[in-house]
């Protein structure tokens, strides 16, 4: 029977020195004898993680996984990156704008349903969701 030892710990000054080296969070695990969950505590612990984007905004609904990866869902949390500054590929940010403009362009806006998934309905006479997604993306591509 193996004997609980010490758990093994994470000096902050040689995990920043490795993520600064470009370690992945794979071989720090092997490195420090931990998780790669402990890796990413850790990180986060000493400032290290990158700061998740928040897109509540963008997506205000509890969405059903199976409509947490569609269209309208991925377009809308593309166009939530753009507008906090860390806009995803060229492709997929053309794709979203693309798809938020036509809508702009037709008067319609999208709503969600968690049985039926997000569908297409005229905007609203104070304006869309849609809109001010991409209003606040087009704000912050400008101003790159």
């Amino acid at each position: 029977m193996v004997g609980l030892g010490r758990k093994p710990t994470i000096d902050r000054r040689e995990l920043a020195r490795l993520v600064a080296e470009g370690m992945s969070v794979q071989d720090l695990a092997v490195h420090f004898g931990v998780s790669e969950s402990g890796v990413l505590q850790a990180k986060r612990a000493a400032g290290l993680a990158k700061p998740m984007l928040d897109h509540s905004r963008a997506v205000p609904w509890k969405l059903a996984r199976v409509h947490a990866q569609s269209g309208p869902a991925t377009n809308l949390r593309n166009l939530s990156a753009a507008a906090q500054g860390k806009p995803p590929a060229a492709e997929r940010l053309n794709t979203a704008l693309r798809w938020a403009q036509r809508l702009v362009d037709e008067g319609l806006d999208v709503r969600y349903d968690a049985a039926e998934g997000f569908s297409e309905v005229p905007a609203p006479p104070g304006g869309s969701h849609v809109a001010a997604v991409l209003a606040a993306a087009m704000k912050a591509l400008e101003a790159r």
